[in-house]
């Protein structure tokens, strides 16, 4: 079953900012339950479809549904947005209160929820992401990726089906990002939300069900990281690089070895590389 599908979506800002089609008859399903990595250099639209996810953005042209709900039907707006939730880059842009487990309850007091019921998804929430702890912290005291975590509690607290997150890491150090990531992916594994993760590092992607590559506006790869990493060449002529994996075999394989384009992780390049040198 898909979550989020569009039809032929286009997307322009106004006609001052010259920017042109930022989107062009996108058509794109995400089934529920999955791990979506979208991946793209600045200016590639993944961002601006991110957003017309959850109907922040409307669509210029074409359609995107959510959940089988038209994001244009503005009396279906608060269900769409309960059914899919957004986290951004900027978790200070999200973070509202000056107690964590006020800030994680805002959501959920905003749409009408039982005091009750909060008290209950508040602790669930914090408990999901690990930071059930910091309850009572102030979030300003808190690290970058504990912040993300606690903007991601917050938007779980909301029980979405499906959260899109937006570059969530760009402003993380790398323990951070490894936090957040661990988190989404936990999330996604046990809690069966569906996931999809915007981003320009290849890194992030290794370990999703399926990749999506944009590049000026339009899909130019979609299947598995092991299935779109090796397209080493179509990637690099639009401007973005490969893992450092991948790299290194296609250095390799251009050098007459007989290495896998599809090892990915550290660990499975060093095997392949024992099996051709060792």
């Amino acid at each position: 079953m898909n979550i989020i599908r569009t039809e032929k979506l286009d997307f322009e800002y106004d006609a001052e900012s010259g920017r042109g089609l930022v989107l062009k008859e996108l058509d794109l399903e995400i089934e529920e339950g999955s791990f979506v990595a979208i991946l793209g250099h600045n200016g590639s639209g993944k961002s601006t479809l991110a957003k017309h996810m959850n109907a922040i953005l409307l669509p210029t042209g074409g359609k995107v549904f959510v959940s089988g709900m038209d994001t244009s039907d503005e009396e279906r707006l608060l269900e769409i947005r309960r059914t899919v939730g957004m986290v951004f880059q900027n978790p200070d842009n999200q973070i509202v209160a000056n107690v964590v487990e006020d800030d994680v309850a805002f959501g959920p007091e905003n749409i009408g929820i039982p005091t009750a019921e909060i008290r209950t998804r508040v602790d669930e929430a914090l408990k999901a992401v690990g930071m059930y702890e910091y309850r009572n912290h102030a979030p300003h005291l808190l690290s970058g990726g504990q912040k993300q975590r606690v903007a991601i509690a917050g938007i779980i607290a909301m029980r979405p089906r499906c959260i899109v997150l937006d570059e969530p890491t760009a402003m993380l150090d790398p323990s951070g990002r490894r936090e957040v990531l661990d988190t989404v992916h936990r999330l996604n594994r046990e809690n069966g939300i569906t996931v999809v993760l915007i981003t320009h590092h290849m890194d992030e992607c290794i370990d999703a069900d399926r990749l999506i590559v944009m590049a000026d506006g339009a899909i130019i790869a979609d299947g598995s990281p092991r299935e779109v990493f090796p397209q080493v060449e179509l990637l690099r002529d639009t401007g973005m690089d490969v893992p450092a994996t991948v790299g290194l075999a296609w250095e390799l394989r251009k050098a007459g070895y007989d290495m896998p384009l599809d090892a990915l992780s550290a660990e499975e390049c060093a095997e392949a590389l024992y099996r051709v040198f060792g």
